[in-house]
């Protein structure tokens, strides 16, 4: 449980990085799997939203309708049979999606209490949630890593860039995040409060939508520890032993309800979601849960008069 700031990578680090990334290139096919199966099981809220309108990008010819504008008619292609026909572009008000899994030492922890690693299933949530966006039309990037595509296979080209990355840092770049775009942060946030929270600052000062999603495992939560008990910082090594682990227990309680409690508040002030997830449930409670809020996101935007958002189009 890593309740202190993330350590600084340097060169003696190299070897570890390497050894995280071929293990993480061994369970990503398999994290794939499981993110299109649960994908497919709330697939038939969402369906494609592509369609012609305003855009930059071209989308199709269609034959000239009599009553157009002339200047509506691409000449070049019309020169090649004996019909007139009209370019038009793709219509571009879907929303661009951000997401974000934490892939610090933290979140690769799991309890015999869960059957996967925090980042496990961080992972999981990402790739479906960007298959369930691929699908609906939308624009889907990587926080840092990446710029938005609007592609089917969105999910395997996001796990392609996370394979290679060598991104080290406690959280990415946020200066290609626009006004009206979505953000999804996944991980367990148990870094400092203050680093979290100016991070997160930053990332709302673009205009985006934020929701966070809180990953934990159920350990974390019951601190079931009894007796004389060694604590590991999996982000410092730092170590740490409890004579009466037990007696712990209640200030453990209290420290987590008071970050949980300053997290919400400043996710409340941003006007942000935030919802806690444990590994021992179901991935597909927070995706359902994720989609709900985009849901709201988008009813909430299109009353303000903001350009129509995700899952605009989903079937109620």
């Amino acid at each position: 449980m890593a309740l202190g700031a993330r350590p600084r990578t340097t060169d003696a680090a190299g070897p570890k990085i390497l050894g995280e990334g071929k293990s993480l290139a061994k369970s990503l096919p398999d994290l794939l799997v499981d993110a299109q199966r649960i994908a497919n099981t709330i697939a038939s809220g969402w369906h494609g939203r592509r369609r012609s309108g305003a855009g930059e990008t071209f989308w199709q010819f269609r034959p000239f309708i009599s009553g157009e504008p002339a200047q509506s008619v691409d000449w070049r292609r019309s020169a090649r049979d004996d019909h007139l026909y009209i370019r038009e572009q793709e219509w571009e008000a879907a929303h661009t999606a951000w997401l974000w899994a934490d892939m610090s030492a933290s979140m690769d922890f799991k309890s015999h209490l869960s059957q996967v690693t925090k980042r496990e299933r961080s992972l999981v949530l990402m790739f479906a949630l960007a298959d369930l966006l691929a699908r609906g039309g939308e624009r889907v990037g990587v926080l840092g890593l990446s710029r938005p595509i609007a592609s089917r296979n969105a999910a395997e080209m996001i796990s392609e860039t996370l394979l290679h990355s060598r991104e080290t840092s406690a959280w990415p770049q946020t200066h290609m995040v626009r006004e009206y775009s979505e953000v999804i942060v996944m991980g367990d946030f148990l870094d400092v409060v203050t680093d979290l929270t100016a991070w997160l600052d930053d990332l709302a000062a673009s205009g985006a939508r934020g929701h966070l999603v809180q990953i934990l495992d159920p350990i974390e939560e019951t601190f079931p520890f009894d007796g004389r008990t060694e604590f590991t910082d999996p982000e410092s090594g730092i170590k740490l032993v409890a004579g009466r682990a037990e007696a712990w227990r209640e200030h453990y309680f209290e420290r987590m309800r008071e970050r949980r409690e300053r997290l919400r508040l400043f996710v409340d002030r941003l006007g942000w979601t935030l919802l806690t997830h444990h590994t021992d449930r179901p991935a597909s409670e927070p995706l359902l849960a994720l989609y709900s809020r985009l849901s709201a996101s988008e009813n909430e935007g299109a009353g303000r008069g903001r350009p129509r958002g995700l899952i605009g189009e989903a079937r109620r």
